[in-house]
């Protein structure tokens, strides 16, 4: 029985193993060529599968993409809330902000291909695939809107700031970055500091 319970856990860790190199791969893909683009075989070059194999672990290519688009947002979501937890207790708001713009474009544009493949192709994808990512879209922005809420109550920006316009404004210029941002133009530390300049100045 112990070797049989053995053999079924690594059964299920190969498995599992290679359910994620599909979605890594996948998610390099769909980053790269887009929702029309994306071509299952690519997918199984990159992931060193055999396209059918792919049909084991998602029933279709739009359940793949709809998965690589969730876990987008949702790995987003979750590295702006690790970082922000563990700041100090008595971090001011307006710090807070300011690394949480960071921590957005260092996510983006240097950790994840994940979150590059749901921003590039969230007006691209049809509406049953954008279901559970709007949703949790919905709570990345809610983070931001608490951020901005604070720093408002703290005095720290512009008097009369609407602060639904400028949380839109912002997380779309950070969101833009990937489609026009080149590292061999400039590094990611200049853009970094660059986008905490004119976001801060604008709004505070």
């Amino acid at each position: 029985m112990v070797l049989k319970q053995a053999a079924s856990t690594d059964a299920d860790s190969k498995s599992a193993r290679t359910r994620l190199r599909i979605l890594d791969a996948a998610a390099e893909v769909l980053s790269e060529r887009g929702y029309a683009g994306m071509r299952l075989s690519d997918v199984a070059e990159k992931a060193d599968v055999q396209a059918p194999a792919i049909y084991y672990y998602f029933a279709s290519r739009e359940l793949l993409i709809e998965e690589v688009m969730f876990s987008g947002i949702h790995q987003m979501r979750e590295h702006l809330n690790t970082a922000l937890d563990g700041l100090p207790d008595g971090t001011e708001p307006l710090e807070r902000l300011t690394i949480a713009i960071e921590e957005h474009l260092r996510h983006e544009l240097e950790l994840s291909n994940y979150a590059t493949a749901a921003i590039r192709n969230a007006g691209q994808v049809p509406a049953a695939i954008r279901e559970r990512y709007v949703a949790e879209q919905r709570g990345y922005g809610e983070i931001w809107a608490r951020l901005l809420k604070s720093a408002h109550e703290a005095g720290d920006l512009r008097e009369g700031a609407d602060l639904y316009m400028a949380q839109m404004l912002i997380i779309g210029a950070l969101n833009w970055t990937g489609e026009w941002w080149d590292p061999e133009r400039g590094n990611i530390d200049t853009l970094v500091a660059s986008a905490k300049t004119f976001i801060l100045d604008g709004i505070t």
